[in-house]
């Protein structure tokens, strides 16, 4: 028996970019005091308050099916939370609630995309972008972002990308690399994707983290809403990684198609979920802010230890979880600087190798421990790189 030729393509080889975790998290299991700065996991977790509504909800008996679609009290605070913070008219019918953020990007890829169609991304990326466009059989078509530009794309290059392509995905506030694309960027992007006939897939669940600059969604350009879906998520924004619960906001027509969708793979998301979800975002942007706080904390904490030596560079960090660090001086890759830290000092981070090429000579820190735990690590991070 053999099994579908796209499962043994979801990724590019046996590596999938997260050996340094697996290792740091097996290491750790052995007793090991290894600091994690690898994934996008808050260390705060999610909101008392929060976990009390899903609690109450769930004695209340909403344990059963829910809507499909998704609530109808939670599709209406999602729609007002996007007019409220982009000032584009968005009603429930532009929202489907799903069950996480990646499960989002899939359904969002597999509505516009046929077998053999040409998706765009850009270099570096979330790790799962490739693998989630090989899995609806779209051929996967990078395009590279440089440090030397910040990692900001640059119009040309989707240019030359973009002719036989059908979508670009995008993500701003980034990751890896905590860049937030400015206006010139955006302005760019939209006019590809009208000159080629593109659909732009936004991935925006790091909108709530803003350092510097502001978020723009592409949705809010001229003539960019009709062929724009934007995905979104509780899970940065909120702690509520492990609660599974984000959504795709589009045109009504393409949201009608992905509720038939929705049907006929994940069935919706649990009732005492999405109250506990709608709750949350009731609760209004104090408590995002309050989400959110450590990591802004952290990133002037981290910025002032990078800026106080020569050996490592800092991409500027404007918004998300993460800082991208340029250790090409030590003469290292990404990948062996990682698994180094993690031999001498257990300090877990991602090699910006896991990301695509552009992110090679990089590591990717996620500012997810205690304030004093992580200044520890920074600095040894940094004392480490001065050293090879």
């Amino acid at each position: 028996m053999k099994i579908a030729n796209r499962m043994n393509t979801l990724t590019s080889g046996a590596n999938d970019g997260w050996d340094v975790f697996y290792r740091a998290r097996k290491m750790k299991r052995s007793g090991l005091p290894v600091t994690e700065l690898t994934i996008g996991e808050h260390d705060i977790g999610t909101h008392k308050s929060i976990l009390t509504e899903m609690d109450r909800s769930a004695k209340a008996g909403n344990t059963g099916y829910a809507s499909v679609p998704g609530t109808d009290e939670l599709r209406q605070t999602v729609a007002q939370r996007i007019k409220k913070k982009t000032g584009v008219p968005t009603t429930a019918a532009n929202i489907l609630i799903t069950p996480g953020g990646q499960a989002a990007l899939f359904a969002a890829h597999l509505s516009v995309l046929d077998p053999g169609d040409v998706a765009l991304y850009f270099d570096p990326y979330y790790a799962t972008y490739p693998g989630t466009l090989r899995s609806v059989g779209a051929v996967d078509r990078p395009i590279n972002c440089y440090p030397e530009n910040n990692f900001q794309p640059l119009k040309s290059d989707i240019e030359l990308a973009a002719k036989g392509a059908k979508c670009l995905l995008v993500n701003s506030p980034n990751n890896p690399t905590g860049v937030v694309y400015d206006i010139e960027t955006w302005k760019g992007i939209a006019e590809v994707c009208i000159e080629q006939d593109l659909w732009l897939i936004s991935d925006e669940v790091y909108d709530g983290q803003i350092w510097k600059g502001k978020h723009i969604t592409p949705r809010s350009l001229s003539d960019m809403a009709q062929r724009t879906l934007v995905i979104g998520s509780m899970s940065k924004s909120h702690a509520m990684t492990r609660s599974r619960v984000g959504w795709v906001c589009g045109p009504e027509m393409v949201i009608t198609h992905l509720i038939n969708l929705a049907t006929h793979t994940t069935y919706g998301v649990p009732g005492y979920i999405q109250n506990a979800a709608n709750f949350a975002l009731n609760r209004g942007d104090e408590l995002e802010m309050e989400v959110a706080a450590p990591f802004a904390r952290r990133r002037k904490l981290a910025t002032k230890l990078v800026a106080g030596q020569n050996m490592v560079k800092a991409i500027p960090c404007s918004g998300a979880m993460y800082m991208m660090l340029d250790i090409r001086k030590t003469g290292l890759s990404g990948e062996t600087f990682a698994n180094r830290l993690l031999d001498k000092k257990y300090i877990a981070v991602m090699p910006g190798e896991s990301f695509g090429q552009s992110a090679k000579g990089h590591i990717r820190v996620a500012m997810t421990v205690g304030d004093r735990e992580f200044k520890t690590a920074i600095e040894e991070l940094l004392d480490f790189a001065s050293k090879q």
